[in-house]
């Protein structure tokens, strides 16, 4: 068989979707192919960030915070507010609308650079073939390069298997219909506390079960104990340490068992979530005559440029190794797409920006205090709280602070960590300053708008030689 296309990408996630874009405007006949249905059973691109994680967990984020305010904050700007209704339905029809919306945007933008799109699930064969599948029909098509970015899935665990209705992973976590009174979450990372932040703010009670005895152990220590504070103040339940054994439904309830410190522990809820990380789809990705190279997590292992074992086929995005982020799958797929066309491009994995998208936003890039200690490297520190902050104090949310790390000897940035609002909007000035090799002093220097957030970034570059203006400590 002749090669139908230049390229084809099994995945139509934030990795594959951008893949196919990309390769398209330069100038490959390119194929996507991608399996996943909506609600309604129509075929909706955009995989798990668009459908069932990103995108709508933002936009109840976003929904719930504004809930909380008119609650507790209206009053402080000088707006009264008679009375509060909650609409869950509502406001997860709207929550639905802009997962629609986009998803119909990545299929306009399949159409406006020539994309050809195939409904099914892709399989790779020998001699670089593809079979699509779409129920009990299936067909096959051929490219020059295939790009795998078949994404991830939650990682379910035998101790709580998953019911229609009662325990459910983080998917059914954002469809509940109304708010539980009592809401069990295991697991206490990124998408557990972000779940656990919405149902909170909508009125459940959150208990949040994490088998670590330590919080948030990627982030920085100090800005991650900052955090955590926060969240309890705010009415989450975070119970560290505590390892989940067992969780069965009984008369309309869940009843929870775990060991903690003090021993075995009992915990009833209305509904548990289980957010306890998510696994790389690999399963039937390729026929096992090929020899593609997987590790024993079920990761497709690549080099530095995304290629796998097998000539001319390429993985990317949460299948491979590095963060699950979806702005990282996106920069793989840009990446090798103009690889293929002859472009000398990488990927700087040492600027993946994380972000939890909880309040305070919790934000960072490069290297903790903890990695710098333990690998012996010296360095410099310098820190400014969002209470000294007059754009802060103006908008009533003075959370949090910023927190800049550089090398003692040259001063160039090894970390930027922040923890406040809009922090996620902010972490980018981090990854572009890390991405231009600067200093601290070159942060220092750069003259940043009065009166903003972002000024905070400039005091704590400032503090590292102890000059900043707006805390005390000054240095002459």
């Amino acid at each position: 068989m002749s090669d139908q296309f230049d390229v084809i990408v099994i995945g139509g996630g934030p990795a594959g979707y951008v893949a196919a874009i990309r390769c398209a405007q330069l100038g490959m006949n390119t194929a996507c192919v991608d399996a996943w249905k909506n609600d309604s059973g129509q075929e909706s691109l955009g995989g798990t960030c668009l459908n069932v994680g990103c995108i709508p967990s933002k936009a109840l984020l976003e929904s719930s915070a504004w809930y909380a305010k008119a609650q507790h904050e209206f009053a402080n700007h000088g707006i009264g507010v008679k009375t509060i209704k909650l609409d869950v339905t509502a406001m997860q029809a709207r929550k639905d609308q802009v997962v629609k919306d986009l998803t119909q945007g990545i299929k306009a933008l399949f159409a406006a650079n020539k994309v050809n799109f195939f409904h099914g699930s892709g399989k790779l064969l020998a001699n670089k073939q593809v079979e699509v599948t779409k129920g009990k029909k299936s067909e096959t098509i051929s490219a020059k390069h295939i790009i795998l970015a078949t994404g991830s899935s939650p990682v379910n665990i035998p101790v709580a298997p998953l019911t229609e209705d009662k325990i459910v992973d983080s998917s059914g976590a954002l469809s509940f219909t109304e708010v539980p009174k009592k809401l069990g979450i295991i697991g206490a990372g990124v998408i557990g506390l972000e779940l656990g932040s919405v149902w909170n703010r909508l009125g459940a009670e959150v208990v949040v079960l994490e088998a670590n005895d330590g919080f948030l152990a990627m982030a920085d220590e100090q800005l991650a104990k900052e955090s955590l504070r926060h969240y309890k103040k705010q009415g989450l339940d975070i119970r560290l340490g505590a390892k989940v054994d067992g969780a069965t439904v009984k008369a309309g309830k869940v009843d929870v068992s775990y060991q903690d410190g003090k021993g075995q522990q009992s915990l009833k809820v209305d509904k548990l979530v289980v957010a306890v990380g998510r696994k790389p789809n690999t399963k039937d990705i390729c026929d096992e005559s090929l020899g593609l190279s997987i590790d024993e997590r079920g990761f497709v292992q690549v080099d530095d440029y995304c290629k796998t074992n097998l000539p001319d086929v390429y993985a990317i995005g949460d299948i491979v190794r590095g963060p699950m982020l979806a702005h990282k799958g996106s920069e793989e797929g840009v990446m090798v797409a103009e690889r293929l066309a002859g472009q000398k491009v990488q990927v700087d994995y040492d600027n993946v920006p994380s972000v939890i998208y909880t309040e305070p936003e919790l934000a960072w890039v490069g290297k903790t205090e903890q990695e710098l200690k333990q690998a012996g490297i010296e360095y410099k520190s310098g820190s400014f709280p969002f209470a000294a902050s007059g754009r802060a104090r103006a908008a009533g949310d003075t959370t949090g602070m910023i927190k800049v790390l550089t090398d003692a000897k040259t001063d160039r940035i090894l970390g930027v960590h922040m923890l406040g609002a809009h922090v996620s909007e902010m972490i980018a000035q981090g990854v572009i300053a890390r991405a231009m090799m600067a200093s601290s002093e070159d942060l220092a220097l750069t003259m940043f708008a009065h009166p903003t957030l972002s000024e905070a970034l400039h005091e704590a570059a400032l503090a590292v030689s102890g000059h900043a203006i707006h805390i005390a400590g000054r240095k002459k």
